[in-house]
């Protein structure tokens, strides 16, 4: 069982395309983290945008966390204290059924979520801190597209969240 809650900021990593593989040296901070606009999303995708919508919106693009929606309440409601818990819910199921925002599961019984991001990555979550860190390794894609092949299919999506106990004496590079 996963203890704890998350951690409120992320830590992006990408595979370097040299290096031991088991070296942890072999990743580098990415540029997976960007700034998503989500009411510009909602507007290209022609949903109506209320005040309260668009506070939550701009609670989302300007988190750097994967927060859950009782997190996104308190950060709302803080900008306006009308903003009640059931709008949250309903406007996150709203933005993720209109493919703006991503719902995860990273194992504490909450949904986590985050913008949909236009890169492709994945996360390893520290089970310990819950601290979650986003990674991109193009050796891994092109494993998983290789297995899917392998067993007849062409790959069209996938998720992958890992959960792991930091190594004693292990230090994550700079940022974290």
């Amino acid at each position: 069982m996963i203890g704890g809650r998350f951690s409120s900021g992320r830590i992006v990593f990408a595979r370097c395309a040299q290096g031991n593989p088991h070296h942890s040296n072999r990743y580098r901070h990415a540029t997976v983290q960007q700034a998503i606009d989500i009411e510009a999303l909602c507007a290209e995708r022609g949903l109506r945008i209320t005040e309260q919508r668009r506070i939550i919106a701009r609670v989302l693009s300007g988190s750097t966390d994967h927060p859950d929606v009782e997190a996104l309440h308190a950060r709302a409601a803080a900008e306006d204290p009308r903003i009640s818990i059931a709008t949250v819910y309903r406007t996150v199921r709203l933005f993720e059924e209109a493919g703006i925002l991503d719902r995860h599961d990273f194992g504490d019984g909450r949904a986590r979520y985050e913008a949909a991001p236009e890169a492709h990555h994945d996360h390893l979550i520290d089970v310990e801190s819950g601290k979650v860190i986003e990674f991109v390794d193009p050796e891994l894609e092109a494993l998983q597209r290789q297995i899917a092949e392998k067993l007849g299919y062409r790959l069209v999506d996938h998720r992958m969240e890992l959960f792991g106990v930091k190594l004693a004496g292990a230090k994550l590079e700079r940022g974290s």
